[in-house]
């Protein structure tokens, strides 16, 4: 039987940092095989996929986490080695013991057990990225497009990011908000301070157009989500000098979206306010965007119920049902089923000394197993 612990230990020892794999595939990939799992290697660009599912028959549960870490930071302020898997005092110390070798673990453990006791009445499946802490464009994205090509049929999923907030199963992820990225530039005319005339400030350009775009209220919340935010995170100008317009101002913003909203109609709000920044200037208004994910809800209903009630037989907790938080890749598998977050508590994630009591990732993998088995009683 596949020992979660243990796998957890093995997958923390290849330094798996974002794009590189160091081998922590091949680590599942054998497990996996060697449970009777149908085992797809998709590589895109530089990034390992995995895609390996048990079973022909619907439904196909799917389990979708990464191996990728983020840097461990500075090495020489962990307490143990950050990928040496070492266990001290009943809790296992590495990057990625949370953030999410130790649910990917968890859940292989947990496959294992429901697989070896019979309780798998369909297919059981694993969509596994090594990409999901970097950039995010070859890894799950790419996985879940092929699966639609081929008409790959994933019926519900569970994604394994650290969801929990103080204690095990507090918490269960159903829906997130959606990101987006713009780069806005302002280009001027540079000159003498002394004769403003004779160039074009872009400062205050940018200034009086951000002003407009972070004072505007998005929205009040949508049911069940928190209401639509835009910050400024950068803001640059570079000029060293006292006595200089300088030629070019840029910033970065990033707007966090509730279902009221579409990418791409924020994206045109945030066009049209450049345009208009831009009338009369001598100079151009410059921008740049990405949409990193739509928001999306996975509505109150049977799927949510097992996996609520499984979390609260195997925890003691009752699960909130949330939307806070950041994005996952549950925004790119939404479109290919149903998806839930359910993980370990994640207050060490990304920071030195990440680590996760033994005792919590067994846990983990008990309430993996009774999602399993009601899953299959609800719907096999």
């Amino acid at each position: 039987m596949t020992d979660a612990v243990e796998l957890a230990q093995a997958l923390i020892r290849r330094p798996s940092v974002t794009p590189a794999d160091a081998g922590a595939m091949d680590v599942l990939e054998r497990v996996l095989a060697g449970l009777g799992f149908r085992c797809r290697r998709m590589k895109f660009g530089e990034i390992e996929n995995l895609y390996a599912r048990y079973g022909d028959a619907s439904p196909n549960l799917c389990f979708a986490g990464h191996t990728d870490v983020v840097p461990v930071g500075d090495a020489a302020a962990w307490t143990a080695d950050p990928f040496e898997g070492e266990i001290k005092d009943g809790v296992l110390f590495g990057r990625g013991a949370v953030d999410m070798k130790g649910a990917v673990a968890a859940f292989a453990a947990a496959a294992a057990r429901a697989i070896e006791d019979g309780t798998v009445k369909g297919s059981l499946s694993f969509l596994i990225t090594g990409d999901e802490e970097g950039v995010a464009t070859d890894g799950t994205v790419k996985v879940v497009e092929a699966l639609l090509t081929e008409g790959e049929r994933v019926d519900h999923c569970i994604v394994g990011e650290p969801s929990s907030a103080a204690r095990l199963g507090d918490m269960v992820k159903v829906g997130r908000r959606g990101s987006l990225n713009a780069w806005i530039t302002v280009e001027g005319v540079q000159g003498h301070v002394a004769y403003p005339h004779r160039a074009a400030n872009p400062i205050p350009v940018l200034v009086k157009l951000l002003d407009r775009l972070s004072t505007r209220a998005l929205d009040e919340g949508y049911p069940e989500f928190q209401p639509s935010n835009l910050e400024v995170v950068d803001l640059t100008v570079g000029n060293p000098a006292t006595n200089v317009i300088p030629a070019k101002a840029e910033a970065r913003l990033n707007i966090r979206f509730n279902p009221t909203h579409k990418g791409a109609e924020l994206l045109q709000w945030i066009a049209d306010e450049c345009a208009a920044a831009g009338e009369g200037f001598a100079g151009k208004v410059l921008l740049r965007s990405s949409i990193s994910g739509e928001a999306f809800y996975t509505e109150p209903g049977q799927f949510v119920d097992v996996v609520a009630g499984a979390v609260k037989a195997a925890t003691g907790e009752t699960p909130d049902l949330s939307t806070t938080g950041g994005t996952s890749d549950a925004r790119f598998i939404r479109a290919l089923c149903p998806v839930v977050e359910f993980g370990l508590v994640g207050t060490t994630m990304h920071m030195v000394d990440e680590r996760a009591p033994v005792a919590e990732i067994e846990r983990l993998s008990g309430a993996y197993g009774e999602i399993i088995r009601r899953y299959f009683a609800a719907f096999g």
